[in-house]
């Protein structure tokens, strides 16, 4: 008998496959981990927008979370679409219940097609409740730009930026706890033919994620693809630093193999790896 590191992924399901859910467990997957989930909210989407969204109750959110721990229990959690203030109280309370270990959270706000995601009053509650039990959270530059209030207009605007969040979550947190903070970088800041990631640590360390750009405007999932793969390197005891380099390479070669589905801005080939072999 073997057993298999697992995942737990508590986010939005995507009718279309390439976000969501659906992606968080196509990415565990392909990082040969067993994937778990937590369903917060069903959309219907495609990759030119979203329709409509019904959201999960709150007690069936924490009930889902209770089955999953109480039996599979994940090596790490990932946390992606949260709409309102009730569901992330119920998986804040699940989660510290659980005493749940390695948490990335990806504070989905806007989806790639420019779609709202999230209430507002639920970005409060994410800062207040979600953002002291993570390990990682992993904003984009309009979501660092609203965690932060400042304009992000450059790369030193990121450093900034990712300071203030900090800041923000330990005075949410009474002092006690920020998480790592990785300020993607893919909204074409500074040299057009890079997309480099700041990811600023709790003692204030500075590190600089360089990458190239990929001429790619199939992009739908990005945010929730990274944030699952930093979730695997985790689980699998790589240090914060090690899983977000990883991930972001993960994300390059998925980018780079070119996969053109639907209409609007496509997915990425979760698989690219097997299939280049």
């Amino acid at each position: 008998m073997e057993s298999m590191r697992t995942v737990l992924t508590i986010a939005g399901s995507d009718s279309s496959g390439g976000a969501g859910i659906q992606a968080d467990i196509k990415t565990i997957q392909a990082h040969k981990l067993f994937a778990t989930s937590v369903i917060t909210a069903i959309t219907a989407q495609n990759t030119m927008g979203v329709r409509s969204v019904q959201e999960i109750s709150p007690e069936i959110v924490r009930d889902q979370i209770d089955a999953v721990f109480e039996d599979i229990r994940p090596d790490a959690v990932k946390i992606g679409m949260v709409s309102s203030p009730g569901i992330v109280e119920a998986i804040a309370q699940g989660l510290a219940h659980h005493d749940a270990r390695h948490v990335v959270v990806d504070p989905v706000m806007v989806a790639t097609s420019g779609s709202d995601l999230i209430k507002t009053e639920a970005i409060e509650a994410l800062e207040s409740m979600l953002f002291p039990l993570a390990e990682v959270i992993t904003p984009n530059i309009p979501e660092a730009e609203a965690l932060s209030g400042i304009k992000i207009a450059d790369l030193p605007d990121m450093v900034q930026a990712g300071h203030a969040i900090a800041d923000r979550i330990r005075e949410s947190a009474g002092g006690k706890h920020a998480p790592a903070i990785l300020v993607k970088g893919g909204h074409a800041l500074g040299d057009a033919r890079q997309s480099d990631d700041l990811l600023f640590q709790p003692d204030g360390t500075v590190t600089w994620l360089r990458g190239d750009r990929i001429d790619n405007p199939n992009a739908h999932g990005t945010g929730c693809t990274l944030s699952s793969a930093i979730a695997c390197g985790l689980a699998c005891g790589q240090d914060v630093e090690r899983a977000c380099r990883a991930a972001k390479a993960y994300i390059t070669e998925a980018l780079a193999f070119g996969l053109d589905l639907g209409q609007g801005s496509g997915p990425l080939d979760h698989m690219c790896r097997y299939r280049a072999r």
